[in-house]
């Protein structure tokens, strides 16, 4: 044959048997009609003829038969073929047992289009539905062509369900209306039910609704399993008000006292939020032994924070003698996660244990994943040491040091499951990524990208959130920026995780762009997104955005939500504006500890620390447990008062309860001691403390200078060098600090000059304070002008108020001149910066300019604010102000203060008293 001829002819002869094929080619090459069917069909047989063609060569070559090659034909015998294989119906049968048994690639092994027959295929394409396997699955849509079965009715609908399972809906549609054009069985419910359930599960609820109709008017009635499939979508897409509608045709209907109807009525209305509706029917149930509707109603109250309530229907499900299975157990556990009630999550424990499901790998993983949220992490070494290692033990357990903080043993846990030769899913590698999140293992997450890069799943949409998440607190916003932008698929997480991300590395701007982007495509909000919007707003303190914003979230029905609560009062506190925050948290309905911590922070950042101390008391007495958060915060707003006597209780209460410490309750017990007075319980403290970081270092120089130690914070900071601890800009003002107050002008000096060029901190203003207040305490007066002059910013207030309270201690009008100049030059209505030129000039006895200068300050109406004391007196604090008398005490003092003078004035004092004293 040469290539003008436009009919090509393969020809295979098998003794008694021939089979061609002709294919029809126009002169450009495209094929004008094949075997007379519809082009959609074209590429389904040429599949199935080279298979066909192919099985046929590998049974001559196991048989020894002759075969000859030539353009034209394939020659070998028939009669061999049938002595060294089995029937076709025995195969046939073999794959429908394998199927049933769920062995679907054994099934799929032993398929060959030479023996299949019309009984094989609903088994086959089953297996491929199974397997998600759509390219095998079209290989056997083409042998169902080729043998004339596409209307046969259980074929056509097994091929419905497996194109719909494998994600090919547009197939399935075209199977269907081929079968409609065809009229032979479109009364038949079966294959509209997997129609409907195919655009119900893509999320196309106008063609599924569409198609119910048109079911209904060509008079197909709905059955059982087509109002269940309606249920299911009453969840996110047909909704509550559509779901009671149904239940009503249920009812009208006659279908009342079907199992699976009934359970899927208690699922619709439990995941709908209305969790007493369900409880009504599942009360009525005329089958109380129906495990499913039990194993329904258990998860379904543990989603509904009703954990509870879950137990008790597990505790009554035993009581009953219900046969209970393995998902019952899973729900019961979960319910106890959700509840952290390990004492419960015990006694289910036992119960797997006695009905024998122990070796269960679902019951298994969620005992190990209740120890582990209930805190129990050496439980759940325990149970893992006793299982079979699979893989969803291994990501049990890695997720169990996850949860806990355990991020090494986690990693400990990962590598021995490389060893053992079982190959990470997308779970375990979401897990070790958010190890190295918590742990800012920048370099092991790079590795683990580099991995996932050769491997399918690095597509993964929660693997790449994961990375996301990585990246950006491991501060490398970049790459976080890369993976997202490279993500060819995104869900409400890897946006939240994007987001999330700019925030954390103050990328407010850009995390404000995406939102809006968000809110373009129409893609829905969740609280989590909410709440990192809001903390955008917090961080660029755009109160009139986080306004606009606070009222989309109370239209879409987050005001609810906790964790949106606490995020809005975070907001409304960092703008400053602590009342509308009170407002918002006497209004949340349910508040959890994180809505009292951000409150108690609210206050204590607005300088309201009484209230915040308030609140702390007010958490014990709804009968909830302060965390971390809540103790540093207290203990934050309880230094800002310096009242010892409450940061005793605070210390006693942590003791008494038994309260585990971390390094942030420490820091803070520390820095309560230091700023009340008591460095020598600070510093039994630190010496205790099994781990410090540098706040904690720092703490302790800032403590020690401040109470007059002046040299232990520079022994301090060589231990710290010996133990590699890098310094920060707070340790080196500590340090300057106690130089300035102990005379070291030197030792200032260097360490200035080690900041800077040692350790590549570039100083701030405080910093430079710091130097002008060591060089003018020491009367290098001239030294620190020059040292301002050399300033790589520009001097601000501090600056000169510094040196010219340094030019008064040393009486140096003329430079203290200079530096009142500059200092009123920037603020002319500020009344200290006067007083202390004033004073300049009382001290160097120039009353002429002391009486200008005062004549000046009383025609602009300026006056110093007065200075303040405070002291702490049986659990309470009075402030006092330099000639105020603004406590309500006041009257009680002056007529305490006139007694005594009284008093004193009456005693005669007795000399031989006085030197026997």
């Amino acid at each position: 044959m040469n290539g003008t001829d436009r009919t090509q002819l393969c020809q295979l002869n098998c003794n008694t048997m021939s089979f061609d094929i002709s294919i029809q080619r126009e002169p450009n090459g495209k094929v004008s009609n094949f075997f007379g069917v519809n082009p959609w069909h074209h590429d389904l047989l040429v599949i199935f003829c080279f298979c066909f063609i192919f099985d046929w060569i590998s049974c001559s070559c196991t048989d020894g038969a002759d075969m000859h090659f030539n353009p034209i034909s394939f020659t070998r015998r028939l009669s061999t073929l049938i002595e060294s294989h089995p029937s076709p119906s025995f195969i046939g049968s073999k794959i429908k047992s394998l199927a049933q048994q769920s062995q679907y690639a054994e099934a799929l092994k032993l398929y060959s289009p030479a023996n299949a027959t019309k009984f094989t295929f609903p088994s086959i394409l089953k297996a491929c539905a199974s397997l998600s396997n759509l390219c095998y699955g079209k290989i056997v849509h083409s042998s169902v062509l080729a043998l004339g079965l596409r209307n046969d009715l259980y074929i056509a609908n097994s091929l419905v369900n497996m194109y719909v399972r494998c994600g090919s809906l547009d197939d399935a549609v075209r199977v269907f209306d081929e079968l409609a054009e065809s009229r032979a069985s479109i009364q038949d419910v079966t294959i509209w039910n997997s129609l409907i359930d195919g655009y119900f599960r893509y999320g196309n609820l106008g063609e599924g609704i569409c198609k119910f109709g048109e079911m209904q008017l060509l008079g197909v009635r709905p059955d059982e399993y087509t109002l269940s499939i309606l249920l299911g979508a009453c969840d996110g897409l047909l909704g509550c008000m559509q779901g009671k509608q149904i239940h009503g045709y249920v009812v009208r209907n006659m279908f009342s006292g079907d199992n699976f109807l009934e359970t899927a009525l208690i699922d619709m209305y439990s995941s709908c939020g209305r969790p007493r509706d369900a409880l009504v029917l599942f009360d009525n149930l005329v089958d109380r032994s129906n495990v499913v509707a039990w194993n329904v109603l258990i998860s379904r109250l543990t989603e509904n924070n009703l954990w509870e309530y879950s137990l008790r229907f597990y505790s009554l499900a035993k009581n009953e003698n219900v046969d209970l299975v393995s998902a019952t157990f899973s729900s019961a556990l979960s319910a106890c996660c959700c509840g952290g009630d390990m004492c419960f999550g015990r006694q289910v424990h036992c119960d797997v244990i006695k009905m024998g499901f122990h070796d269960d790998p679902y019951v298994s993983t969620a005992t190990l994943t209740m120890y582990a949220k209930c805190g129990s992490v050496r439980d759940a070494e325990c149970l893992f040491s006793q299982l079979e290692r699979e893989i969803e033990s291994w990501n049990a357990m890695i997720s169990a040091y996850v949860s806990n903080g355990c991020v090494h043993d986690a990693m400990e846990v990962y590598n021995q499951m490389r060893a053992s030769g079982t190959k990470p899913d997308s779970i375990t590698l979401s897990n070790i990524l958010t190890s190295c999140s918590m742990a800012l293992l920048h370099n092991f997450g790079r590795s683990v990208h580099a991995d996932l890069s050769k491997r399918p799943i690095q597509k993964n949409v929660a693997t790449q959130s994961s990375l996301l998440t990585m990246y950006s607190k491991c501060g490398n916003i970049e790459d976080a920026n890369l993976v997202f932008s490279c993500m060819t698929e995104r869900d409400v997480v890897a946006w939240g995780s994007m987001i999330s991300g700019f925030c954390q590395n103050g990328k407010y701007e850009e995390a404000l762009d995406l939102y809006k982007e968000m809110k373009n495509d129409g893609i829905n909000l969740d609280s989590n997104i909410m709440a990192s919007v809001l903390d955008a707003c917090a961080g660029l303190e755009k109160i009139s955005l986080g306004k606009a914003i606070h009222g989309s979230v109370v239209k879409s029905g987050l005001a609810s939500d906790t964790f949106v609560s606490s995020s809005l009062i975070d907001m409304y506190s960092k703008c400053g504006l602590p009342d509308r925050a009170a407002v918002l948290f006497s209004n949340t309905p349910h508040k959890n500890l994180v809505t009292w911590n951000s409150m108690m922070s609210c206050y204590s950042r607005n300088y309201l620390p009484e209230l915040s101390i308030n609140l702390f008391s007010q958490i014990m007495e709804q009968g909830k447990n302060p965390d971390s958060v809540s103790i540093t915060t207290v203990l934050a707003a309880i230094s800002s008062l310096a009242s010892l006597l409450k940061g005793k209780t605070v210390h006693g209460y942590l003791v008494r309860q038994e309260i585990l410490w971390d390094l942030q309750v420490e820091n803070g017990l520390i820095d309560m001691y230091i700023k009340s007075g008591c460095i020598n319980y600070a510093e039994q403290i630190f010496q205790k403390m099994p781990q410090r970081n540098l706040v904690t270092w720092n703490s302790m120089m800032s403590g020690y200078g401040n109470n007059g130690d002046y040299l232990k914070p520079i022994q301090l900071f060589e231990e710290m060098r010996i133990l590699g601890i890098a310094p920060d800009k707070v340790t080196f003002r500590s340090l300057i600090s106690s130089c300035r107050h102990s005379g070291l002008v030197e030792e200032g000096l260097k360490l200035f000059d080690l900041m800077k060029e040692g350790c590549q901190i570039e100083p701030e203003i405080e910093d430079y304070v710091n130097i002008i207040d060591l060089l003018g305490r020491a009367g290098r007066l001239d030294d620190a002008y020059r040292f301002i002059e050399s300033m790589s910013v520009v001097p601000d207030r501090s600056v000169w108020l510094c040196l010219l309270s340094a030019c008064r201690i040393h009486k140096n009008v003329e430079l203290g001149e200079v530096a009142a100049s500059n200092l009123l030059r920037m603020e002319p209505d500020t009344g200290s910066n006067y007083v202390q030129l004033l004073n300049l000039y009382g001290e160097a006895e120039l009353q002429d300019q002391a009486a200008q200068l005062r004549a000046s300050m009383k025609e602009k109406g300026l006056r110093k604010s007065p200075g303040c004391s405070w002291i702490e007196l049986r659990d309470r604090v009075d402030v006092f102000y330099s000639g105020g008398s603004s406590t309500q005490s006041t009257g009680d003092i002056c007529n305490t203060l006139t007694n005594l003078n009284r008093n004193m004035g009456k005693i005669v004092v007795d000399d031989t008293c006085i030197e026997a004293f």
